[in-house]
């Protein structure tokens, strides 16, 4: 098991909060509270889930624009608030027994500032990190959206960082 060292985009907390107060998802719709078999991938804390755990399942939009390209995706949420967790990495393996929050294939997707799929890739642990930097390559690529290939649940979305400012 190894980690994604990239600064992952935080859920909208605005979500959370409707999707656990007042039970409604991006699409309108009402949630579906669930217990966790174990090894549902929960966006919110980054982690999978434990058998028994309380869950919402709800359709999310990680775009903030409208478009061809704007998608709502499956997304587990944990039914409480587990509090601060660290965006700044992501565990990934190859073997679902290790439950680390990515495991086996991803799909990454490059997306624009107009929110255009720039490039996309089928990727897998072993391959992440060199995926990843193949995208960032292309200077239009503002933001990479990764999802679980199997289920198509939206995982996480990683941001450009700004380039810092040189001072001569």
């Amino acid at each position: 098991m190894f980690y994604l060292k990239h600064p992952i985009t935080p859920i909208r907390p605005d979500f959370l909060q409707q999707v656990r107060q007042q039970g409604i998802d991006d699409l309108g719709q009402a949630v579906e509270h669930i217990v966790a078999r174990g090894g549902e991938p929960c966006r919110d804390s980054l982690r999978r889930a434990k058998a028994g755990e309380a869950l919402i399942l709800a359709s999310y939009c990680p775009f903030e624009k409208h478009g061809p390209y704007r998608e709502y995706g499956p997304i587990f949420v944990f039914a409480h608030d587990q509090g601060e967790i660290d965006h700044s990495s992501v565990q990934i393996s190859a073997r679902a027994s290790d439950l680390a929050y990515l495991a086996a294939h991803v799909v990454l997707r490059g997306y624009s500032i107009q929110e255009r799929i720039v490039d996309a890739r089928l990727s897998n642990p072993e391959n992440a990190e060199s995926d990843l930097q193949a995208l960032w390559e292309h200077t239009e690529v503002a933001f990479i959206l990764v999802r679980f290939a199997a289920y198509g649940c939206y995982a996480l979305r990683l941001d450009r960082r700004p380039t810092p400012l040189t001072v001569t």
